[in-house]
C-alpha cells in the first residue's frame, strides 16, 4: 500500500486541513499519516483562532513518521510562521522524499490570513525549490508574484514566473477567475470546467493538493496528477453535500459511493 504524509493544520469541523487531507488519501486508497502544524478554531463560517504548534514538535512529529513508515508522497499545508516553514524545509532536506506538493496557503476560504509575511517569503525561498508541485489560487499567485491577474494570459505569466524562479511545477487554480486551471512545468496543461454555483468549497485547496500528491505516488506525472486532482475536486463539489451555515465541506468519498473509486 502506498503511504501519504500531510504536514498541516487541524480543522475541527473536518472540511479542511489535516482532516480533509486524510479523507482524500483514504479516497485514493493510500495509508494516511499526519503531523499537525497548528490547532485552529474554525467552522464553515470562518477561522476564529489559530494556535501554532512549536516548530520543533512539528519537525519531530514528521521525523518520527519518516524514520518508521517512509511516505510515498508528502503534502505541505498550513505553516503559520517562518519557524514552522524552516523546520519543514530542514525535514525535507534531510529525508528527500519523492512527490512533494506544497499548498501555498496564505489565506483561508473566508479570507483570514494563515501565514505571516516572513513565512511567505521563506516558503518561496526554502520550500518551493523542494516541491514537485505548488498549488496557488489566483489571490495567492498575485501575492507571490506581484502580477495583477485578471485573465488566463495573466495566469500563464504568473505560472511561468513561479516556475522560472523556483523550478517547481505550478498548478494555478482559476476558480476565483474563470474556471480554467493551469499547470506549467515548462509546458502548459489545462483543466477547464464550468464555474460551480456552490457554497460548499471549504477545503478545496487542501483536498486538491492532497489528491495531486496521491496521484503522483500512484505513478502519474506532475501534470497528470494536477489535472486529475482538479477533476476529483470538481466531482466532490458537484456531489452536493450541504453541511454547515457557511462554506460547507466537500464530499470526499463521492466516487466510492458511486462505485468509481479513485485508486
Amino acid at each position: 500500500m502506498k503511504t501519504f504524509l500531510t504536514i498541516a493544520g487541524s480543522d475541527p469541523s473536518g472540511g479542511a486541513g489535516i482532516q480533509a487531507d486524510i479523507k482524500t488519501a483514504a479516497a485514493f486508497g493510500l495509508y494516511a499519516m499526519g503531523a499537525v502544524t497548528a490547532l485552529t478554531v474554525q467552522n464553515t463560517l470562518g477561522v476564529r483562532k489559530v494556535a501554532p504548534i512549536d516548530a520543533g514538535i512539528v519537525y519531530d512529529q514528521a521525523a518520527a513518521v519518516f524514520d518508521d513508515i517512509f511516505p510515498d508522497c508528502v503534502k505541505i499545508g498550513m505553516c503559520c510562521d517562518e519557524y514552522i516553514v524552516s523546520a519543514i524545509a530542514e525535514l525535507l532536506e534531510r529525508y528527500r522524499p519523492k512527490n512533494v506538493v506544497v499548498d501555498t496557503i496564505l489565506l483561508s476560504t473566508s479570507g483570514s490570513s494563515l501565514l505571516s509575511e516572513n513565512g511567505a517569503e521563506l516558503m518561496k525561498k526554502r520550500l518551493f525549490p523542494l516541491a514537485d508541485i505548488i498549488t496557488p489560487n489566483v489571490p495567492e499567485a498575485e501575492r507571490l508574484t506581484g502580477i495583477h491577474i485578471r485573465s488566463e494570459e495573466d495566469m500563464e505569466r504568473a505560472a511561468e514566473f513561479l516556475f522560472e524562479q523556483y523550478g517547481c511545477g505550478v498548478f494555478l487554480k482559476g476558480g476565483h477567475l474563470n474556471g480554467c486551471d493551469i499547470f506549467y512545468d515548462g509546458k502548459f496543461s489545462r483543466y477547464s470546467h464550468k464555474l460551480i454555483a456552490s457554497r460548499n468549497t471549504h477545503g478545496t485547496g487542501c483536498t486538491l493538493s492532497s489528491a495531486a500528491a496521491c496521484l503522483m505516488a500512484q505513478g502519474k506525472t506532475a501534470a497528470e496528477a494536477a489535472l486529475g486532482a482538479a477533476e476529483y475536486v470538481v466531482g466532490a463539489i458537484n456531489s452536493g453535500m450541504d453541511l454547515g451555515a457557511g462554506n460547507g465541506p466537500l464530499d470526499h468519498f463521492y466516487s466510492i459511493r458511486a462505485g468509481t473509486a479513485r485508486h
